[in-house]
């Protein structure tokens, strides 16, 4: 039988969980209704937008970049203006993700404007300005993500990551308002705008809010008029793009289909030099044209197909596994997210712990230290070698090593870049008399080797579950799926099980496809709940189902405590702005308040709120005042309704009989 049921009130300090007793008693509530799922349509993601642009932001973790499309010719897709000041040997659609603040701490510059200038200032000058780069995977790495978690700058100096993101994004909104307003000729507004930034997958639930608060802090939008804001997930929208590709605009690898009239073995060669050619008309045009159909790959995909986007970028690799529901051709998530810190980054760590074998790990430390502008030099030049590096290559890569570098080890060590390098037992490297790093092809290869491995190894077992065994196409997406290398170990890995597929600017798709989503976010239907969610609740106990320890006594009656009450179940399909409902009763006619705590984890056998891996994240109060005695229906009714939507969940409680209600969102940073 329904028991009655507490909510555990929020003044209960955390430890004492395991005997709450002196928390309980005014604020239960006893179930109404078996839950049930409604499918609320009318209250469904499609409100009338009015907004004019579709701005997507792809904020990386080696670089960014920004698109837009206007709402009035969707087609038509527009790249960020070229940025001042690029590298040799990279393609700039998008500008490094880095920023430099002033020794005040204040916003100075972002992308190349930053990198240059941090690199002219004098040595010991630099030392005192904030430099940072690479930031965004601290997301990823940090197990306990709050509002003040710190990063550290090029000097070592700390500064709190909400306000680096922040100033990033704010550097993004007034650049792409900027370019609006010059284009249209009148001033652009930020509420004609759309914003979408995208995030891994991967990421937990606190790095995704985490974005949002940034963007709130930047002025994107803000929490009243939060839908202004998407926040997209990186696979997803370059899923979506790729259902648009048509055959001229992506390079297949397989072997399995001729191309363009090509065949077999010859393809992948001949692939990549036309999309080179392709790509180098290209560069000069920002605006893509996405023809609204649906790609010819795609017609060949027929209801219930399923294939799998691997989205490698700097920092993250993201695989996710879509099937085709028709007509619409919406995307439905078969297997939530999995992937990893395998991003190009593992490359350059690879490239660092080289230089240490070689010529120390304190000389590197302390190089880093005091000379940090010109480790950003070497690093260019690492970035740019590291593009040339090929499967087929046979002439050695030459990294040149900044004067101050060699100069700095003298000083140092007491005897000579070239005297560490003889004396060193790497092989492969050598020095060249022009002052240069001589690698040999195999040298740069095995630095890539951990990284494609981990990325190997993460898709095979992928491959290995039931909901993935059929899959017809693997898209290869990200700015790291333009390396030859990686290309060749998925084709030979998985060549034999499924078409591999590359968009031809494969570090364009997401911005494209955050466009894309931006402009009908309704085109992912179904997701994979990340997390189990539930409520805290007490129910009937039952003398040898229930623990001894959680047995409480009260007014007479036998509680067990600490229960966890289901909402949804993590990897459960959550359909876009679904509702789950409960219904409550207070226990107390007399009760004045009730409070609803929400739980997460990563698990799905859950019974307790105590179990390992619980986490509170959000807290519902209902005031019950406010109606006289003698109109209070005798079983007072209090619907929580949890919806999943976007990256966001939405949690309210009503009491039906006075209307009243509470909305919170479901908060990961703060508890």
């Amino acid at each position: 039988p329904p028991g009655t049921l507490f909510f555990l009130s929020e003044t209960a300090p955390t430890s004492a969980y395991s005997s709450p007793a002196r928390s309980l008693g005014d604020t239960g509530i006893t179930p109404l209704s078996p839950s049930h799922i409604v499918n609320d349509t009318d209250s469904n993601v499609s409100e009338q937008q009015s907004f004019l642009v579709v701005v997507a932001i792809d904020f990386g973790t080696t670089s960014s970049g920004y698109a837009y499309s206007f709402t009035k010719e969707p087609e038509c897709i527009h790249v960020m203006r070229r940025w001042e000041g690029g590298d040799p040997g990279v393609s700039n659609q998008k500008t490094p993700t880095t920023i430099l603040l002033t020794p005040e701490r204040k916003f100075h510059s972002f992308g190349y404007a930053a990198r240059d200038f941090y690199h002219d200032l004098d040595p010991n000058e630099a030392k005192q300005w904030l430099y940072l780069e690479k930031f965004k995977m601290k997301l990823h790495t940090t197990g306990d993500l709050t509002m003040d978690t710190d990063l550290t700058a090029a000097n070592g100096k700390k500064v709190k990551a909400l306000e680096i993101f922040a100033y990033a994004l704010q550097y993004f909104k007034e650049q792409a308002l900027k370019e609006l307003s010059d284009q249209a000729g009148s001033e652009f507004e930020n509420s004609d705008v759309r914003w979408v930034i995208t995030v891994p997958a991967i990421w937990k639930q606190p790095a995704k809010q985490f974005m949002r608060q940034a963007a709130y802090q930047a002025g994107l939008a803000s929490p009243e008029n939060s839908e202004q804001l998407i926040i997209a997930l990186e696979p997803e929208a370059a899923s979506i793009y790729c259902r648009k590709l048509r055959l001229h605009q992506m390079i297949e690898l397989s072997s399995k289909a001729a191309v363009n009239g090509y065949s077999g073995s010859d393809t992948v060669g001949a692939g990549f030099t036309q999309a080179k050619e392709h790509i180098r008309r290209n560069r000069q045009s920002r605006t893509f044209l996405v023809e609204n159909v649906i790609g010819e790959i795609w017609s060949e995909l027929e209801e219930g197909d399923k294939y799998v986007v691997v989205d490698s970028g700097g920092g993250t690799v993201d695989l996710t596994v879509h099937q085709i529901r028709l007509p619409e051709g919406h995307l439905k998530e078969l297997y939530k997210a999995t992937g990893g810190p395998y991003g190009s980054l593992g490359v350059d760590y690879e490239f660092e712990n080289l230089l240490c074998k070689i010529f120390g790990e304190d000389f590197i430390e302390q190089f880093k230290i005091k000379r940090p502008a010109a480790w950003v030099d070497l690093m260019i030049a690492f970035e740019s070698r590291k593009r040339a590096a090929a499967p087929d290559r046979t002439n050695p890569l030459n990294i040149t090593l900044p004067f101050s570098f060699i100069d700095y080890y003298k000083k140092f060590r007491g005897h000579s870049v070239e005297h560490a390098l003889r004396k060193s037992n790497v092989d492969f490297v050598k020095w060249s008399s022009q002052g240069m790093l001589r690698m040999s092809p195999d040298a740069m290869n095995a630095l890539f080797k951990p990284t494609i491995d981990s990325i190997i190894e993460h898709l095979r077992d992928l491959f290995q579950k039931p909901e993935v065994s059929t899959v017809k196409f693997l898209f290869l997406v990200g700015g790291f799926a333009e390396a030859p290398l990686l290309q060749q170990a998925v084709q030979a890995a998985f060549g034999d099980k499924c078409r591999i597929i590359i968009p031809q600017d494969v570090g364009l798709t997401i911005l494209k496809g955050a466009v894309l989503f931006g402009l009908d976010p309704a085109v992912i239907k179904v997701r994979r709940s990340p997390l189990t969610y539930g409520v805290g609740v007490l129910n009937r106990y039952v003398e040898g189902k229930h623990p001894p320890e959680k047995l409480l006594v009260k007014d007479g009656t036998r509680w067990c405590t600490d229960v966890f009450d289901k909402f949804i179940s993590a990897d459960q399909s959550v359909a876009l702005g679904e509702l789950v409902k409960r219904s409550y009763t207070p226990a107390k006619p007399s009760q004045l308040v009730i409070v609803i705590n929400i739980y997460s984890s990563e698990h799905d056998d859950v019974s307790f709120i105590t179990d390992p891996g619980v986490k509170k994240c959000g807290t519902l109060r209902l005031d019950l005042t406010g109606t006289s005695g003698t109109a209070v229906p005798a079983r007072r009714e209090i619907q929580t309704l949890m919806q999943f939507g976007d990256t966001e969940i939405k949690a309210t409680a009503i009491d039906i009989a006075t209307s009243k209600s509470v909305k919170v969102g479901i908060d990961f940073l703060n508890y």
